[in-house]
């Protein structure tokens, strides 16, 4: 009787933890989390989408108080659930629901409510250009953040605008500066986040926003030390990333420690491509393993698939470290993965990326084993998903499979070392996909269609005769 007690006991001061924030506990106003941004980590994608539609309900209530407040949450709310879905048409309603509270709460009347909804709205801008690719809502992003910063005056608003500036800087910086750049724009996270955690006592929400906004720092410093080929910035961002990892419970904040802890493995693999060091490598392969066990695909699809294809750029990394074909394969099979959650949303960025890496992946494997078999398997699995799907219907899918058709032609030129037709064939195909791609406006999926133009153009291969 005792232990039954005992742990009645502890499941009550648990549910009391949970659900109290550091005061006493109340009972939610409507859906579960009760307008508390910390508790949506806690729900999985089905009862988030319940929690978006009862603020909803609450902000369009008659009788609601403060309805500005209720339009935000909802924003915040559907903003998540677009995170982790990857859907365009949820990102709108939330920008909509953010722009709604910011003309309800009044610049001249609640300047600091304000100034929080056009940040949300801000938010909403530089999700949908890391989604989709769409750089032109990066400086829609930059104007409402900086007339946030110009109206807010405490609370969350000013720090969260910082936070965004110092972000859009750093990514519009990156292809053109160099390592002192990056520690430059680094530096401008510390004064927001140092505000962050002022504001910890009084706010629940800004534990979390401490950590999004340090992982997202050490997300640019990998960004620039991948591209420089610096092991030192991506040694600082290894450091920023496992500091966030470790000071965050991965019972309690599920999300924000996967996105911490898979940037951490992310980051290893980075390192032991620059250094050549094959046990960084595995460490990735090991810790985003790790990540995908505790992390379940139902609670975040989109975070799911991203880390599925991030453990395959891993091993895509250890294969290229260690010529193994086995690792090649294990890609092959993580980014199917994360192509089964990404199929759902055809015109996100990721999906490119984890379609391309297939693709060299197989091509990759069949070059090391010199086994045409595998790219003939390939290449008719390519050209089935091509017949099954007409362009007009479908026209991203149709022309990503396009793009890996041609990477299936170009690994057929290297082993070969013969051209019987397939330079032209990859041409036609690359240029099919790029039409449609620089038709819907998918800026990153067009990029990797020309670069592989430019090898086409490059690569030097005897025309066979026969």
């Amino acid at each position: 009787m005792g232990t039954e007690f005992q742990f009645m006991f502890e499941f009550g001061r648990e549910l009391k933890r949970i659900f109290g924030g550091q005061g006493a506990w109340r009972p939610t106003r409507d859906g579960l989390a009760g307008g508390d941004a910390a508790l949506l980590e806690l729900l999985d994608l089905s009862l988030l989408r319940n929690e978006g539609r009862a603020a909803d309900v609450a902000a369009g209530r008659i009788s609601a108080k403060d309805k500005p407040q209720r339009r935000l949450e909802a924003a915040i709310v559907w903003r998540e659930v677009a995170r982790r879905s990857g859907d365009a048409t949820t990102l709108r309603k939330a920008a909509a629901q953010a722009e709604a509270a910011a003309e309800a709460f009044d610049r001249n009347r609640r300047p600091d409510g304000w100034a929080r909804a056009r940040c949300e709205q801000a938010y909403c801008a530089l999700l949908g250009a890391e989604l989709f690719g769409d750089e032109g809502l990066n400086a829609a992003a930059e104007i409402a953040f900086r007339e946030a910063r110009e109206a807010a005056r405490g609370g969350l608003a000013a720090p969260l605008a910082e936070v965004g500036l110092a972000l859009i800087e750093g990514r519009r910086r990156m292809s053109l500066g160099d390592a002192q750049a990056a520690r430059v724009t680094a530096a401008r996270f510390a004064a927001p986040i140092a505000a962050l955690k002022a504001l910890t006592r009084r706010c629940s929400a800004a534990h979390l926003l401490i950590a999004e906004a340090r992982t997202l720092r050490a997300d640019l410093l990998a960004g620039w030390g991948a591209r420089l080929k610096d092991a030192d910035l991506l040694r600082m961002a290894l450091d920023e990333a496992a500091d966030v990892a470790d000071g965050l419970d991965g019972a309690y904040e599920p999300l924000a420690h996967a996105r911490a802890a898979a940037l951490r493995g992310h980051i290893l693999a980075l390192i032991g491509e620059v250094d050549g060091d094959v046990e960084a490598i595995l460490e990735s392969v090991t810790r985003l393993a790790d990540v995908l066990d505790d992390l379940s695909r139902d609670h975040s699809p989109l975070d799911w698939a991203r880390i599925q294809a991030t453990l395959g750029f891993s091993l895509q990394t250890l294969g290229e470290a260690t010529c193994g074909e086995r690792a090649y394969e294990q890609a092959v099979t993580c980014y199917e993965r994360a192509g089964l959650v990404l199929a759902e949303a055809p015109t996100l960025a990721l999906r490119a990326e984890a379609s391309n890496g297939r693709a060299l992946c197989l091509a990759r494997a069949a070059e090391l084993s010199g086994d045409l078999a595998v790219l003939d398997a390939a290449e008719a699995a390519f050209k089935i998903e091509l017949s099954r799907r007409r362009a007009g219907a479908d026209p991203v899918t149709w022309a990503l499979a396009q793009v890996n058709l041609a990477r299936i032609y170009e690994a057929r030129l290297d082993i070969t070392g013969k051209d019987r037709g397939e330079r032209a064939s990859a041409a036609l195909a690359l240029q099919a996909a790029l039409d449609v791609f620089a038709e819907q406006g998918l800026r990153s999926f067009s990029l990797i269609a020309i670069e592989a133009m430019e090898r086409l153009r490059l690569r030097v291969v005897p025309r066979d005769a026969v």
